[in-house]
């Protein structure tokens, strides 16, 4: 996803560029210049937490559990076959969790930048979209920081970058946070989280795990705390592939209430807006799909229980690729999914999630015509509406129901 308004969608490419080259070029010059003080921008970054625990120990610690492992998948079926795309995201390392524990230290805007006492940014803590390197962090375009709030006692960062614009990184970014806090820092209770709640949708799983319960903060653009004690839990979904154990923890923390009676088959429509992904023939695709049982669902206008009590009754799913399908991760052993693609932008992360569910199937159909197969290439298009045949994907979906 991204924030530029659907009718200027087809421009972002463009915009990323210049954004990243901006990033660069402002940081550039505000790292040469070393001036602001307590408000300067950090002049370096560590890699990974373990290394900034490593360059400040007095003041950085690290609360580790298990070890990383090589989680490989099998490739899905589909239309086109044999894209490069899926056995080049085949493999992932599922990196231990953790938290990161910080004195005196720093929390900078909406995207929630962890910076430590001595003045560096912890880049593993802190990643951004589309960003190659930590000089890319839009934390650059910035010539100074924001005035510091000091904060006394324990804040907790959940916020991630996307945090109060997209449902898939609520549920997958942000919740598992509290999870790895739990995990390896089990008691502990802080006095404030930063994580967003101006959405309905966020507000709504805040309530269901029980973080209303606390002081919330809003991560917004202009946000720089100073806290006494800054703990930062990890984000262990690394290129949204959905390791198992977010799933079992999200099904486990967010259990479906009322399935009896829920539909059996879904279509999950994007809507009717330009540029947003949308089916362009969905009229045309459920004359078709409703003789096989399918209803068309509407995340986006029902609760978040709701959503999860659909998708926890759903044997057989159909949809154009969108944040929605974050709901899979409560659908039933054995559930059959369809996910629709533009030419220009293949995403792994529901077939990722679906692979998770026990006995589970997944096929991908993607719209002609393809692009060459090439990691650049597979970006361009973020909001591209999806122009198939209806027909095509009826026959997609008859092969589907007969595996």
């Amino acid at each position: 996803m991204t924030r530029l308004p659907p009718s200027l969608q087809p421009l972002w490419p463009a915009v990323k560029l210049a954004h990243r080259l901006a990033s660069r070029t402002v940081g550039r010059l505000t790292r040469a210049a070393g001036t602001g003080g307590e408000r300067a921008v950090p002049v370096t970054a560590s890699a990974t937490s373990l290394e900034s625990a490593a360059n400040e120990p007095d003041a950085v610690r690290v609360h580790q559990v298990g070890t990383a492992r090589q989680l490989t998948r099998d490739a899905p079926v589909g239309t086109p076959s044999g894209l490069r795309f899926w056995r080049e995201v085949r493999e992932v390392e599922v990196l231990p969790r953790y938290v990161l524990d910080v004195q005196d230290g720093r929390l900078v805007g909406d995207y929630a930048a962890t910076i430590t006492p001595g003045g560096s940014l912890d880049a593993q803590t802190s990643p951004y979209f589309g960003t190659r390197s930590w000089r890319e962090h839009p934390l650059y375009l910035r010539p100074r920081l924001p005035e510091a709030t000091r904060v006394d006692g324990v804040v907790l960062s959940l916020a991630s970058p996307a945090s109060g614009r997209n449902y898939y990184h609520s549920i997958m970014d942000t919740l598992p946070r509290w999870g790895v806090l739990q995990e390896t820092m089990p008691g502990t209770r802080p006095g404030a989280i930063v994580v967003s709640h101006r959405t309905a949708w966020d507000r709504q799983l805040l309530a269901m795990t029980g973080l209303d319960d606390f002081e919330l903060i809003e991560p917004t653009k202009h946000l720089s705390i100073r806290a006494e004690r800054l703990l930062v839990p990890c984000l262990n979904n690394q290129q949204t592939l959905a390791p198992p154990w977010i799933t079992q923890w999200l099904r486990d923390t967010l259990p479906a209430q009322r399935v009896r009676e829920r539909p059996k088959r879904l279509y999950v429509t994007r809507g009717r807006a330009r540029n947003t992904r949308r089916l362009v023939r969905e009229a045309e695709l459920l004359a078709l799909l409703e003789p096989l049982g399918f209803v068309r669902f509407d995340p986006g206008a029902v609760t978040v229980q709701e959503q999860i009590d659909h998708f926890a009754a759903a044997e057989v799913v159909v949809a154009p690729h969108g944040a929605g399908l974050v709901n899979l991760n409560f659908a039933p052993a054995g559930v059959r999914v369809l996910e629709l693609f533009s030419p220009r932008y293949l995403n792994p992360g529901f077939w990722a999630i679906t692979d998770n569910i026990e006995d589970s199937v997944y096929r991908y159909l993607v719209a002609d015509r393809v692009v060459p197969d090439r990691p650049q290439e597979r970006m361009l298009g973020v909001q591209d509406d999806i122009k198939l045949c209806p027909h095509a994907v009826l026959s997609a979906v008859e092969e589907l129901l007969a595996v």
